[in-house]
């Protein structure tokens, strides 16, 4: 890679990793390319990225963004990272894709500049997304209303019957 080659890769990382709230550090050793293809459009569907890096120009790359570089420190052997604005979404992704392709190994990740272990991301996958813990949210209030609503109504219902 030539130099200004470097320059442009760590200058387009480095505006990931500003922009990204979360980053999934992966290795990716033995992914064949239909597998990688598969990832990437999986990951696309919802504005997520992936991209193979180099090592120490990834590093040097977060050291420009000013992030927490604990888990960029360790990198070693072929390594990708998944990006998105969505953290939930992109871990559960990508713990599914690791599931059943057994040569994606999550390493670990940066979620809002603070680093998360293969736990915290496994952890992380099993929350609901933000559209799903809206809806919950939306259930429990119609729920509610409709609750409140037949209360109400029998209220009503007993007032008339006593009237009469």
């Amino acid at each position: 890679m030539l130099r200004s080659e470097k320059q442009e890769f760590v200058a387009s990382l480095e505006e990931i990793y500003r922009n990204s709230s979360s980053v999934i550090v992966t290795h990716y050793h033995g992914l064949t390319v239909s597998q990688m293809t598969k990832l990437r459009k999986t990951l696309k569907e919802d504005n997520a990225g992936f991209k193979v890096v180099k090592n120490t120009l990834s590093k040097i790359a977060g050291q420009k963004a000013n992030l927490d570089l604990g888990v960029l420190n360790t990198l070693s052997g072929p390594t990708a990272i998944i990006y998105s604005n969505d953290p939930i979404i992109t871990a559960k992704k990508v713990v599914e894709f690791a599931k059943t392709n057994d040569k994606l190994k999550i390493i670990g990740g940066i979620v809002d500049n603070e680093q998360l272990d293969l736990d915290a991301i496994q952890k992380l996958a099993k929350l609901p997304s933000l559209n799903e813990a809206r809806s919950n949210f939306l259930g429990v209030l119609q729920a509610s209303a409709a609750q409140f609503h037949q209360l109400l109504q029998i209220h009503i219902d007993n007032n008339d019957h006593k009237q009469d």
